[in-house]
């Protein structure tokens, strides 16, 4: 299943630049995966070390929160999107 990952600036570096990569997963947990294969170093960004999401980014299938839905469980659809997204903190 082909999916595209929308890649925030601040990780762009591990993608040399590219703001989206295309690579293949039925899950957020395979998308990670190949993403990772394709441009390691991303699965250390994005998960701690028990292999949960870490707080400051959030991931979305489509418009959907993972958090919300079944975590790196999630099904990913042929042709979907996660989107990459640094969460945003303030005071």
């Amino acid at each position: 299943m082909s999916v595209t990952v929308r890649v925030p600036p601040v990780f762009r570096t591990m993608t040399g630049g590219q703001s989206q990569v295309t690579v293949e997963g039925a899950t957020v947990g395979g998308v990670l995966d190949a993403l990772d294969g394709a441009h390691p170093g991303f699965k250390d960004k994005l998960l701690d070390d028990e292999g949960k999401l870490v707080r400051y980014v959030n991931l979305f299938v489509d418009d959907d929160d993972v958090r919300f839905l079944d975590g790196l469980a999630t099904p990913v659809p042929d042709g979907g999107t996660l989107s990459i997204m640094q969460a945003v903190a303030g005071g």
